[in-house]
């Protein structure tokens, strides 16, 4: 069973804090399969010498808890051996040291003072502030192996189907229904939530008011289960009720339904438009997009809301794509999807695989995640999309935007500022732990890729971000996703007709003259609790899958 203390959402720190600071947990090792007994310790580590670092080759897979057997990632051996805590925390110390984007930033601690490896790995990052005073690394996290394959893999994770976002960050609390997964329990009778209910109390805590540990403990655990078969009670109101009504959901392993509801709109101005809500850059999310592509395609569609509000970025092999399947061979051909650049110990190679540091382009075919390699990718040639984007807009998302930019495919940006991410990382795994750490930087065709406080809608009032044609807009809760009422799709389809910013749709709150106060506070767009995972960009190893 994984270790719940690595694999874990803090209500209070979802609310208050940046998006990925202190998923760390746990210490010395994962167990692993198999019995038998424990094979000999390996070689004494050595002493720590402030600045000086073995190469991380010395301590890999030298584990408290080795594992036996055959790694599933891998289909070969686990290499671990018998080791010490102190062995794993040298290769970790070594491993930064050699790969870490901002290795020169970080404070030569000695392993030996430290009681975990979660604690170690905390403090091996930088401490810098962005322009913004935001934290420069935000996104500095674990996971268990056995979890983080299944994960990525099948897009499976334990939880009810629901997506919830938290609108109000501090008492009195407000969280929300983003949306579900169809088929899972959270959206089918007797639960039936739709987007927009809201969570009035979980296991008889009150979601909205209560502010002591232990309830935030117990609101935890209802919102983000561990595991899949726990039973847990929410009182929600409906939206557009007044009245609230209990339910009792029991988590599952969940199927993550990567890509939902595409369908064409006729505009305001006669054009066909397709609309396609794309929420995870899984490896199952493959097949769904050439599906929803191949569709648009199908439909002859002159324009395209692509709505990544909620997605957190994954895997940058899928982004490639669907910023190929967007743009076509005539803006991509030649051109640069992505340049990834390492830290200055690594001007030239990339120190994971080996290979030389080429640029990336634009995927023309299938990469074999979900469907079988080398098939032609569908294209819409379009020479502009629009993105519906919140704050959970990050990462390899990010990167759609800026590649596509970047071959002066213009982007036109409905909703709000995004996470600011153009870093990302290989996943590593030591002694059944897989680590994320900052190891490269994204620039694209133009050689950009200074986005760390995101990318904004040129009209937003608050200095921050890339500033993006587009228009700032309430993430509107009230409609369904998808609905051409909805307040970011009617923004987009509105400003595709006219070039204008609109106000919102009839039903949302006026939207204030322009000033200090215009539009919606960040926080109201929204953080939505979802998987550390989701919300990164991903690099696979050659080979891997």
């Amino acid at each position: 069973m994984p270790n719940p203390t690595r694999n874990r959402f803090s209500i209070a720190w979802i609310l208050t804090a940046a998006l990925l600071g202190g998923c760390g947990g746990g210490g010395g090792g994962g167990g692993g399969g198999g019995g038998g007994p424990a094979p000999p310790p390996g070689p004494k580590a050595p002493t720590w010498v402030q600045g000086q670092f073995a190469a991380e080759s010395t301590f890999a897979a030298m584990c408290v808890n080795p594992r036996t057997g055959i790694d599933p990632g891998t289909n070969k051996p686990y290499p671990d051996v018998q080791g010490t805590l102190l062995d794993e925390l040298n290769w970790l110390r070594s491993w930064t040291n050699d790969l870490y984007l901002w290795f020169d930033e970080v404070q030569d601690q000695n392993p030996a003072t430290f009681t975990t490896d979660a604690s170690y790995f905390t403090a091996l990052k930088t401490t810098a502030l962005t322009a913004s005073g935001n934290s420069k690394d935000k996104f500095h996290f674990t996971y268990p192996t056995a979890t983080w394959e299944a994960l990525s893999q099948s897009g499976t994770q334990a939880g009810y189907g629901a997506n919830f976002v938290i609108i109000a960050a501090t008492p009195p609390r407000n969280v929300v229904v983003a949306y579900t997964e169809p088929g899972s329990e959270a959206a089918t009778a007797p639960a039936s939530l739709s987007r927009g209910a809201q969570i009035l109390d979980v296991d008889g805590v009150d979601l909205v008011n209560a502010n002591d540990q232990t309830s935030v403990d117990t609101l935890n655990a209802g919102l983000a289960p561990q595991a899949a078969g726990e039973s847990h009670t929410f009182t929600i109101r409906d939206p557009g009720s007044a009245a609230s009504r209990a339910i009792t959901l029991v988590s599952a392993d969940v199927t993550t339904t990567p890509v939902q509801n595409t369908h064409t709109i006729t505009a305001p101005n006669g054009a066909l438009v397709g609309y396609m809500l794309f929420n995870d850059h899984l490896e199952t999310s493959e097949n769904a997009l050439v599906t929803a592509f191949t569709q648009l395609q199908s439909a002859g569609v002159q324009d395209l809301v692509l709505d990544i509000r909620y997605n957190g970025g994954g895997l940058l092999d899928i982004a490639s794509e669907v910023a190929y399947m967007i743009a076509g061979p005539a803006s991509t051909a030649g051109q640069t999807f992505e340049l990834t650049q390492f830290n200055s110990q690594h001007p030239t190679v990339d120190p994971v695989t080996g290979a030389a540091i080429t640029p990336v382009g634009f995927h023309t075919t299938t990469q074999g995640f979900s469907v079988t390699s080398g098939q032609a990718l569908p294209t819409l040639n379009l020479h502009r999309v629009f993105v519906l984007t919140t704050s959970g807009t990050c990462s390899a998302s990010e990167s759609i935007i800026n590649s596509l930019q970047g071959v002066n495919v213009q982007v036109i940006q409905i909703g709000s500022t995004t996470c600011g991410k153009p870093y990302g990382f290989y996943p590593a795994d030591n002694c059944a732990v897989t680590y994320f750490s900052i190891q490269f930087k994204g620039v694209n065709a133009k050689n950009f890729g200074d986005y760390t406080d995101g990318f904004t809608p040129e009209n937003t009032v608050k200095n921050e971000g890339v500033r993006v044609p587009g228009c700032s807009v309430a993430d509107d809760f009230t409609h369904a996703l998808g609905d051409s009422a909805e307040g970011l799709l009617a923004s987009a389809l509105s400003y595709q007709a006219t070039g204008v910013c609109p106000v919102p749709p009839s039903g949302l709150a006026p939207v204030p003259p322009l000033s200090a106060a215009a539009y919606v506070p960040p926080m109201a767009n929204g953080t939505i609790i979802k998987s550390v995972w989701q919300q990164n960009r991903i690099q696979r190893r050659a080979g891997m899958h």
